[in-house]
């Protein structure tokens, strides 16, 4: 069965060391974790870990299965599909030579990103989207030469019924 990218969104008790319960699940099974993010949520006994992988849906079920499992796992959602609000955030410095910088400040404008920081050689760059529009800027932005990235990972909320 053809495997797919996951996301998944836990809340937990707001202990310490859920979250290394909760990858060192992942990482006895040998499942891969590509993104994990966590943080308090607006209930502060409570907190949320949203884990990006990739499963065949029988491989998902059971990963599901097993978090449910553990101690402080309060509750597990698979939110691969498209109800989900899905969103990343990443930071890009570019090198950024005169020359390229009006073509620089064009494509991040069209990505809806931001100049957040401008040294004479750089620029940072900060977007927010979805994980396919991050790529495109990156592939984008390549040509001028990425010095450092650094990503958010997924992070996911379910739509609320209207």
């Amino acid at each position: 069965m053809t495997e797919k990218k996951c996301v998944l969104t836990m809340l937990v008790e707001n202990e310490p060391g859920v979250t290394a319960r909760v990858s060192g699940l992942f990482a006895s099974r040998g499942y891969n974790i590509e993104t994990i993010c966590g943080s308090p949520t607006a209930n502060p006994k409570m907190s949320r870990i949203t884990i990006s992988t990739t499963a065949n849906p029988e491989l998902l079920e059971q990963i599901m299965k097993q978090v449910r499992r553990l101690v402080n796992v309060i509750k597990v959602r698979d939110m691969t599909g498209e109800d989900a609000v899905k969103r990343e955030m990443a930071l890009i410095c570019v090198k950024a030579k005169p020359k390229d910088r009006p073509e620089i400040a064009r494509i991040v404008e069209t990505f809806r990103g931001r100049i957040v920081d401008t040294g004479a050689t750089h620029f940072i760059i900060e977007v927010t989207g979805r994980q396919e529009k991050i790529d495109a800027l990156i592939r984008l932005l390549e040509p001028m030469g990425i010095a450092k990235l650094a990503r958010s990972g997924i992070l996911a909320l379910y739509r609320e019924p209207e």
